[in-house]
């Protein structure tokens, strides 16, 4: 998604299968660029702030780390 913002639409459209889908080409890392992989990667990113529900089982994908703030 270059230095766009995702659309909400885009987000609100996803179903449980275009993430499953979206996860798969993430786990197989077979892209033609890094930036292929970091759209997907950013859309990703996108749903589990969104709709976390959806992006729960692939959080691994994102590497996002729990911080302390103390």
């Amino acid at each position: 998604m270059n230095a766009k913002q995702i659309s909400d639409q885009q987000v609100d459209q996803m179903t449980p299968e275009d993430v499953a889908q979206l996860a798969k080409r993430l786990e197989q890392d077979e892209y033609n660029s890094a930036f292929e992989g970091l759209k997907d990667w950013h859309l990703l990113r996108a749903i589990a702030f969104q709709r976390p529900e959806l992006a729960e089982p692939y959080l691994h994908l994102l590497d996002i780390e729990p911080f302390d703030e103390e």
